[in-house]
């Protein structure tokens, strides 16, 4: 299969003013990302989509391609990651080149390596093999357990207002009896490009998961983000 390896990286950031190309542990953050994608897949499949040319420079340095400079329809707080990779599977379509899947890297995920993204596109390709269309995935998404079990911690109000558990019966008396749950990291999205033309990416219904420890989950939103992902980096080699 053929995929796109792209990096969506925008100018505007609130939370984390410049975080794009902001330095983490000494390497811009989108470098992180493009390093991942290097390590597995051609230079020409590495593509950086931005709106803003001081991003674009710092992406061709550190080997990525950017082809074309994203419209500014689509780099607005309001729009959707499909919109952005509908964008870049146009780009290459109206060149001859058609790419089978795309493998999503949001910056925001320097604590991700090369090999969970080789997981999460191994877990679809191999559904890729079954014979009923309707087993094939659309998507393989990297997870962690979630933080709160809607079986176990988490409560809804009924109509006297009084809490009740989420999900069961509310007999389970230690979390991990109860049945285990898992929430995007983002670090990870594996999406076959014909169900993305077909829907939204929150519309998928043949999803994957592809389990990373929590303690590489982190998704940077927040300076207090930033600060423990440095903490982290500065200790570790992300690359084992």
């Amino acid at each position: 299969m053929k995929y796109l390896y792209l990096i969506p990286a925008r100018g505007g950031s609130k939370g984390i003013p410049g975080k794009n190309i902001k330095p983490l542990a000494g390497l811009p953050l989108i470098g992180y990302a493009i390093r991942n994608a290097l390590e597995i897949a051609e230079p020409q499949d590495v593509v950086v989509s931005t709106d803003d040319e001081a991003i674009a420079k710092v992406a061709r340095e550190l080997g990525a391609e950017v082809p074309f400079m994203r419209p500014a329809e689509y780099a607005t707080d309001t729009a959707s990651s499909r919109s952005v990779i509908l964008h870049a599977l146009d780009f290459f379509a109206q060149r001859g080149i058609r790419y089978d899947a795309v493998v999503l890297l949001q910056p925001t995920s320097p604590l991700r390596r090369a090999s969970d993204i080789r997981r999460a596109i191994k877990a679809f390709e191999g559904s890729q093999a079954a014979p009923d269309a309707a087993m094939r995935a659309e998507m393989a998404v990297s997870v962690c357990e979630a933080r709160t079990n809607p079986y176990y911690s988490a409560f809804e109000s009924d109509e006297a207002g009084f809490l009740h558990i989420s999900k069961g019966d509310g007999h389970f008396t230690r979390r991990q009896d109860a049945p285990k749950v898992w929430e995007f990291n983002g670090a990870v999205y594996v999406i076959d490009a014909e169900a993305l033309r077909r829907d939204e990416i929150s519309r998928l219904k043949r999803i994957l998961p592809v389990e990373m420890p929590s303690d590489r989950s982190i998704d940077l939103d927040s300076l207090a983000d930033w600060r423990h992902a440095e903490e982290i980096l500065a200790g570790t080699d992300i690359n084992h």
